[in-house]
């Protein structure tokens, strides 16, 4: 029986994760590549590939499918080194990240006579992070986008499409500057915007520690992803730097808006703003998962008496409900609840939010 062998470079959250979508699949072998021997040991002993190596030219011999799953900075340096190798013919390469159109230019740049690259970026993540995190349920009910460059043969798309069903993930075909000006829209300029927000009213709390006291509720929420890893968002924005600037321009004539609708007290031109942004977003799918993961958070108002927490806590394990995070919170502006219930899974923040109730305690999201 002919063995197809995937090579994975970056065994962490998004390459242990596709590891774990085809090992033990009929005919697949996976293989890691890692820069560490304790890294080579801990993917091994996890169970997410099926052999590791710290040789990348190991990892690549005799490869059908190459997943580079490493930094968006370091993915030119990695596809030189791939193109000096002697690939097997027809080999299919493709990457994880979150900016396409570099990559596919840099692609441009080799001879490939031998093989394909074909850009991807699976729209899931976590807050969690490193092989640890990994799980094959990531992907699912994803999108998935795939970006081939003009002459692909349609068999190496098909081929990669297919492997890739294993991960449950809705395969898209998108051009890869399209790519990056939606992705732009939806996931770095709100990274950036939440961001300066975040940076703003810690420049306030220094005059006032009243400011970082009263955040403890609504508006750390908001802006949950402002906490995003500082080197992997540098990458991201400088490798999208065109477009970002672009919709950045945008977004100041917007804000713009809004200085002139104060200071004329326009109520109707704010309310409207409201009113489009409410409809647009009530078109939103809801709950899929997308660039930005999604948070399944419940906050209780509870009494402030002894044992009540672990009490909640043993309630929710004896009926195993998974709770990710529990959290005392001192304020939150727009609901009552003073303890913040975290899950991982939309399924258990709903059969938890059932339970709670039963119990007469005031639920709200």
């Amino acid at each position: 029986m002919n063995t197809t062998k995937i090579a994975i470079f970056g065994v962490g959250l998004i390459g242990g994760s596709l590891a774990l979508c085809f090992k033990g699949k009929p005919g697949l072998t996976v293989v890691g590549h890692a820069h560490l021997p304790e890294l080579a040991d801990k993917y091994m002993s996890r169970g997410v590939v099926d052999a590791a190596t710290l040789s990348m030219e190991e990892a690549a011999l005799d490869a059908d499918f190459i997943f580079l799953c490493v930094p968006v900075g370091m993915l030119e340096e990695y596809l030189d080194r791939l193109s000096a190798l002697p690939l097997k013919k027809g080999c299919i390469i493709t990457d994880v990240g979150s900016t396409k159109a570099s990559i596919a230019q840099a692609a441009r740049a080799h001879d490939f006579k031998n093989f394909y690259f074909i850009g991807g970026h699976p729209m899931a993540g976590s807050e969690r992070s490193g092989v640890e995190a990994a799980t094959p349920l990531l992907f699912e009910n994803a999108y998935y986008v795939l970006t081939p460059p003009p002459g692909t043969p349609d068999h190496a798309y098909d081929a990669l499409a297919q492997l890739l069903s294993y991960t449950h993930a809705q395969i898209v075909k998108v051009d890869p500057v399209l790519h990056d000006e939606i992705v732009g829209a939806i996931s770095h300029l709100p990274h950036i915007i939440a961001v300066a927000l975040v940076n703003q009213v810690c420049d306030y709390n220094h005059s006032n520690s009243l400011y970082r006291l009263l955040a403890a509720g609504g508006f750390r929420d908001i802006t949950r992803i402002a906490s995003s890893d500082p080197l992997i968002w540098r990458d991201i924005l400088l490798g999208n730097k065109n477009v970002l600037l672009r919709q950045l321009k945008d977004w100041n004539e917007g804000i713009a808006a809004f200085v002139e609708m104060l200071e004329e007290g326009d109520g109707q031109a704010i309310q409207e703003a409201f009113a489009k942004a409410n409809d647009f977003r009530s078109e939103l799918p809801e709950r899929r998962k997308g660039m930005i993961t999604p948070s399944f958070d419940l906050y209780l108002d509870v009494p402030d008496t002894p044992g009540i927490i672990g009490k909640i806590a043993t309630e929710l394990g004896v009926r195993h409900i998974n709770l990710s995070n529990m959290q005392i919170i001192e304020s939150r502006e727009d609901v009552p609840g003073i303890l913040r219930l975290s899950f991982r899974q939309e399924h258990d923040l709903e059969r938890a939010k059932e339970l709670l109730q039963s119990m007469s305690y005031q639920v709200s999201q």
